[in-house]
């Protein structure tokens, strides 16, 4: 997300973060990147000049540039003025005991698929929605909304012959109360461009169902063109709140940035992918935090409590509180990390993962865990309970053969499996702050030694290694990894002669 705007952003501070002393000459420079870097990704003109005058204003002051770390000061300076330029959101639905919402948007915005996405949150949250198929010009919108609702659980209210829409969500309000749903989401008519046709008919909507929120989806990769779409529909209608969608590609970031202060109308949620759970609450710290390249933490939470069987975490961290660990806890805990979205999509909201972020790209990481899961499900409950004592040659072929992989597979899996096993139980007695501070020495460990997996986790000696140890500790990995890959090709020829 905003990939090009971050990179953009954390080179212009970074000609400044990590100075003693800073004047006014250099600062202006860096600030100047700062600008280019809005201006590049797409943000309204206006926006980016009351933007840089007011952080010009507070990051030239001799309290900033007297100070004994400068470039930090300056680095919370353009991040609280992002935090200000996105506020105040709003992300309650403000929902009563019978709440409609109506969804107004162009063609290709996203928009039928986010109707489906806010019923599937709603629903998890206790709700009970119905979707409405207002849309009469495309028969293929109407049927998208009957298989989302098919998917997720949620009756759809369409009348494949009716060509007035003020009728059909007339009639879909009554239906809703009939059958006792507490949310009714209005999938309204788009158009290719904004016309006074779609707006009338929005505007008879609105004054007939007078619906309790109003919100509007738009592309967030158009970038200024869903700022002006924004703008347009406020006029009519007077929208409680905006949508943006697509949010998943390199887009430039220009709509987030800007439709509050152009429109004064609040980002509700996000659509940051394709699949039914990718719609986030818009918390301005959160993307002000993501922008500089800071994650989003709070946001992983926000998807673990949601996605993950919370019944079974208890049980893995009582599992883990008495000391066991097995493969079937490993498999477990694959499992679940996959019901949050792509691994990849994870990482870039965790500070300081970057790293480890970019050589996933480099794998296709979500076939690695399917792998590793067949070759765990084809052991026994002894393999899984004691691997390294149990697993012999003749046992890994057979596993191998199981799994459809090739016997040194499995056993990497399982010299794997020890470190991990022994992290795992490590973290089972930390706090939250403990256990970030492993997440980052492990990611450092990965980042260093990319073809060498987690090392067996070392005890703390108290101890700070030298350059000249420091070097030396990664010619033994590299050499480790090079006799790994010489078993590797023994193990094949091997196979291949048996």
């Amino acid at each position: 997300m905003f990939e090009t705007l971050q990179t953009n952003l954390r080179q212009a501070l970074r000609t400044i973060t990590g100075q003693a002393r800073l004047t006014e000459a250099n600062m202006r420079d860096a600030l100047q990147l700062v600008r280019q870097a809005l201006l590049e990704a797409d943000v309204s003109f206006p926006v980016v000049r009351q933007f840089m005058d007011r952080v010009s204003a507070k990051a030239l002051g001799q309290d900033v540039l007297q100070s004994l770390k400068p470039g930090d000061m300056v680095l919370h300076i353009v991040y609280q003025e992002l935090v200000d330029l996105m506020s105040p959101a709003d992300p309650s639905l403000h929902l009563r005991d019978f709440t409609k919402i109506m969804m107004c948007g162009l063609q290709g915005s996203g928009k039928t698929t986010t109707c489906g996405k806010l019923a599937r949150m709603l629903k998890q949250s206790g709700r009970k929605p119905m979707l409405v198929a207002a849309d009469l010009q495309r028969p293929a919108a109407i049927h998208q909304l009957q298989v989302l609702g098919e998917q997720i659980g949620v009756p759809v209210f369409a009348d494949l012959e009716s060509k007035n829409p003020v009728d059909v969500c007339q009639r879909a309000v009554r239906e809703a109360q009939a059958q006792g749903c507490d949310v009714v989401i209005l999938d309204t008519a788009g158009r290719l461009h904004i016309d006074e046709e779609l707006m009338g008919q929005l505007r008879r909507i609105d004054a007939t169902v007078q619906p309790h929120q109003c919100y509007l989806v738009v592309d967030g990769m158009t970038g200024q063109d869903a700022v002006n779409s924004a703008k347009a529909f406020n006029e009519a209608l007077e929208l409680d709140g905006v949508i943006l969608t697509k949010l998943d590609g390199d887009t430039r970031g220009g709509a987030v940035l800007s439709v509050k202060a152009v429109t004064g109308v609040p980002i509700k949620f996000l659509g940051t992918g394709e699949h039914l759970q990718d719609l986030e609450p818009f918390r301005p710290d959160g993307m002000a935090s993501r922008i500089l390249g800071g994650g989003d933490i709070l946001e992983v939470i926000r998807r673990a409590q949601m996605e993950i069987d919370q019944d079974e975490m208890r049980r893995q961290e009582e599992a883990l509180a008495r000391g066991e660990f097995t493969l079937d806890n490993f498999r477990d805990m694959l499992l679940q990390t996959t019901k949050m979205g792509p691994l990849g999509k994870i990482l870039s909201l965790l500070p300081g993962m970057g790293a480890a972020r970019e050589l996933l790209q480099q794998v296709d990481a979500e076939r690695d865990i399917k792998r590793l899961i067949g070759i765990i499900n084809s052991m026994t409950k002894e393999e899984r309970r004691n691997p390294k004592q149990v697993i012999d040659q003749s046992r890994r072929r057979r596993i191998a053969a199981g799994a459809g992989v090739q016997p040194h597979e499995v056993n990497e899996l399982v010299k794997q499996y020890e470190p991990v096993r022994e992290m795992m139980q490590r973290m089972a007695g930390m706090g939250m702050r403990d256990r970030m501070k492993m997440m980052r020495e492990m990611q450092q460990q990965i980042a260093a030694n990319p073809g060498g997996g987690l090392a067996a986790m070392k005890k703390g000696t108290g101890k700070r290694l030298s350059s000249a140890e420091k070097k030396k500790l990664k010619k033994e990995r590299e050499k480790e990894m090079r006799r790994r890959r010489r078993e590797a090709k023994n193990t094949d020829r091997t196979n291949g002669q048996e």
